[in-house]
């Protein structure tokens, strides 16, 4: 039977903007090839895969190149879709077992509101070709579990970045977070995100990103609460509060797309 699919656009309350990501509604477990194959044909950044399970969902992402261990944008397409659909209510919570254990997120207004695990950075010395891939010169460099963590000196810095994918993909890492301090009110801190190694030359917003992110500035602004923006030509908005050792990232989602997928395995 053909298989319900979706384009979903994270982290924006507007269509075409955020960060697009696919949710395919599997009734059992896939092969992973057969996943990968699909994720290769959506060619989003990342597709995301669920089917129930005793108490929740089993979820996991795939880039068009690898499986991803923990995404942000596709976790909450997957929640989104789920309500939208009919399959939770809208006061239940969405639970999602993943490669990086339990995550949930619950509705509140139109916002939908993730609890991620921390992943806090520890300070590194710059790697080799770090800068010159990056075409920057950092002011603090940090590795956590899968990225670098790079801040620099300003928001038009960022904003004006033009890397080296090339380059960067010769960096042993998931990926590249590149942050500072906003220039304006509206938002406590920008970033943008690049991950050639896995086949996505820039995420256009990564909540992953931000369970990184938000214990970065909590250290540097002295408070746990964010907006935070990330600045890629789709852009996105995020709120981040960390609470210990989690972090909780809220966003927004529209479905710009259903269909089905017809079932080749």
């Amino acid at each position: 039977m053909p298989i319900p699919i979706f384009t979903v656009d994270a982290f924006t309350g507007r269509p075409f903007r955020g960060n697009p990501a696919g949710v395919c509604l599997l009734n059992g477990p896939a092969e992973e090839q057969w996943m990968q194959a699909v994720a290769r044909e959506m060619n989003l950044s990342e597709t995301a895969f669920l089917f129930p399970v005793e108490d929740g969902f089993r979820l996991r992402w795939f880039t068009p190149l690898v499986e991803v261990e923990l995404c942000g944008h596709a976790t909450l397409a997957s929640a989104h879709i789920l309500w939208e659909e009919g399959i939770l209510e809208e006061r239940e919570k969405a639970r999602f077992h993943t490669l990086s254990g339990l995550l949930t997120a619950e509705r509140d207004g139109d916002w939908i509101v993730m609890d991620f695990p921390a992943r806090e950075d520890q300070p590194v010395a710059s790697p080799e070709g770090l800068a010159e891939a990056l075409w920057i010169r950092p002011t603090y460099v940090g590795k956590t579990i899968y990225d670098y963590l790079v801040e620099v000196d300003s928001e038009e810095t960022v904003r004006g970045m033009a890397p080296d994918m090339k380059a960067l993909r010769d960096i042993p890492a998931r990926g590249f977070i590149v942050t500072s301090r906003s220039g304006s009110g509206e938002f406590d801190f920008v970033s943008r995100f690049f991950a050639p190694a896995v086949g996505v030359d820039e995420d256009p917003v990564t909540g992953s990103a931000h369970s990184s992110l938000g214990p970065y500035w909590m250290r540097a602004l002295g408070k746990n609460e964010f907006t935070a923006y990330q600045a890629s030509d789709r852009g996105g908005i995020l709120r981040v509060r960390v609470e210990g050792d989690r972090v909780r990232i809220g966003g927004q989602a529209v479905t710009v797309m259903s269909g089905r997928l017809m079932d080749f395995r």
